[in-house]
């Protein structure tokens, strides 16, 4: 079966276990997505974090922000939003929290609720990955 290609962002300094828990679900063997990549810690000089992260979004099909508390500005995921956008890129985002306010990270879409129908229907590999969110 296919799976969509997935690139994750997150807020990496807060939410890196809402990252493993996603991770995991894509390991399921009836997930309809795999995870290309994730986002990247932004130790690298400016230039190659920028590079490293549009060639790994390029490879993907669908971008997915795991929105937490403070998600919306985690300045690496504003970064990753910005080029998935240039790249014409699906963009959409999951709530990391149930009954936790998380704002939105602004251009990145709707937040959908983190669910398995949801991840299913939204991460369908028979879903053209256009970018609109």
């Amino acid at each position: 079966m296919r799976k969509k290609r997935v690139f994750v962002s997150f807020d990496f300094d807060n939410d890196s276990n809402l990252k493993e828990f996603f991770v995991s679900q894509s390991k399921l063997e009836e997930s309809p997505f795999e995870i290309t990549d994730y986002s990247l810690i932004e130790a690298a000089p400016h230039w190659s974090w920028v590079v490293k992260t549009t060639n790994a979004i390029r490879r993907s099909e669908t971008v997915v922000v795991i929105v937490g508390t403070k998600t919306y500005c985690a300045p690496g995921v504003l970064r990753e939003i910005a080029i998935a956008r240039r790249e014409e890129k699906r963009v959409i985002q999951i709530a990391g929290y149930k009954n936790v306010f998380c704002r939105s990270v602004a251009g990145a879409g709707f937040v959908y609720e983190w669910s398995w129908a949801n991840l299913k229907k939204l991460l369908d590999p028979s879903r053209p990955g256009s970018h609109h969110g």
